[in-house]
């Protein structure tokens, strides 16, 4: 193998599938629990009376960490009142990250219509998270540093190799079913960063990816599960198993992070949303016995459907007048089932015990 030098562009990238050993005793027991609590998670979601419930809170909270990860920084208040409220947020990391919950709804939306992950489709997720009309590097230069500046890898230079390689990558992600689909997963999200086709937003593209290719082997219906806080957690195992890759063609390191990323935050998911169920179970009888006149099984789900709602949520899905639903909420709040927030003109309300579960 031609050695690997830092600050010269990799355009000796291997195409996939790799040439490695890929199926390891140590790799095939960690896909089999992956695997396992995989299938866990998403029976329980399909069990759930109303699956989709829960997506805009599961899209935010990934985005949130995701962009965590770039030093995009944001408050799950101020993202959740910036999704509910009227008002414009000034606040660019929160913009950031709700267009980044934008991608992962657009990624999903295009799968079901066409269910392959292509360059052209990943192109669109860049765009709607950057905001604007990024397309493949066509410029050199591009470099990969450390927190002290240093270069620590340089991807692939020139839009036509650039492609080529993001064709050989379609090809084994939308083709090669002799590999485990985890395995293939976590083989084609080194190759995409190895790759880096952006000249920003790769990392969020990425992880958006993770999801899409899940969705796409039939392993999670709904993307609940919150891998960038696993990568936020572990993120120098994470840069060290890309780098083992690159440097030593050493695919074990990042295969097994890879897979108890999905083990770990599968059971983690599981246990979230199980306690989110069980709020909204006790929390729909206690507002049964308290405040007969103002439950029903709608108004449990609007203020379970976000952390934050407002007047015009209980509206929309015709629970009653404004000054009825306004009515509503106020007993709500006097019986401490929310909690009222002015945000610009507007009045908020929040949802204390659900938000606390989504902050654990």
């Amino acid at each position: 193998m031609k050695s690997f030098n830092k600050s010269q562009p990799y355009n000796d990238l291997p195409l996939l599938p790799p040439t490695a050993d890929l199926e390891t005793k140590e790799i095939l027991t960690k896909t089999i629990r992956a695997s396992r609590a995989l299938a866990q998670l998403n029976g329980a979601i399909r069990n759930l009376p109303n699956p989709s419930l829960f997506l805009d809170t599961l899209h935010l909270q990934e985005a949130k960490a995701s962009s965590e990860i770039e030093n995009i920084i944001t408050t799950n208040d101020d993202l959740y009142q910036a999704v509910v409220a009227d008002k414009k947020f000034d606040n660019p990391a929160t913009k950031e990250v709700i267009s980044y919950k934008e991608a992962i709804r657009l990624g999903f939306s295009r799968l079901e219509k066409q269910p392959f992950i292509t360059t052209n489709l990943c192109v669109e997720l860049v765009q709607c998270i950057k905001q604007n009309t990024a397309g493949i590097r066509t410029t050199p230069g591009t470099t990969l540093t450390n927190t002290q500046g240093e270069v620590i890898y340089t991807p692939p230079t020139g839009e036509q190799l650039i492609r080529e390689k993001m064709a050989n990558l379609e090809t084994f992600i939308n083709e090669n079913d002799s590999i485990d689909p985890l395995i293939k997963m976590a083989i084609s999200h080194y190759q995409f960063e190895a790759i880096h086709p952006f000249s920003d937003g790769n990392g969020r593209t990425g992880r958006i990816l993770l999801l899409l290719q899940l969705k796409l082997e039939k392993l999670l219906d709904i993307p609940a599960l919150f891998l960038s806080e696993y990568i936020i957690e572990q993120k120098d195992k994470y840069y060290e198993g890309l780098k083992s890759v690159t440097e030593n063609n050493d695919w074990s390191k990042f295969i097994l992070y890879m897979l108890d990323m999905v083990e770990t935050t599968a059971i983690k998911g599981l246990e979230r949303l199980e306690l989110i169920i069980q709020l909204m179970e006790t929390t729909g009888q206690e507002i049964k016995e308290k405040l007969p006149k103002v439950y029903s099984k709608d108004l449990v789900e609007v203020i379970f459907k976000l952390p934050y709602t407002k007047r015009q949520n209980l509206i929309d899905i015709g629970l009653g007048t404004p000054k009825t639903v306004g009515n509503y909420l106020i007993a709500l709040e006097e019986k401490g089932f929310l909690k009222s927030v002015r945000v610009g003109k507007e009045k908020l309300y929040l949802n204390p015990s659900l938000m606390n579960i989504l902050e654990n």
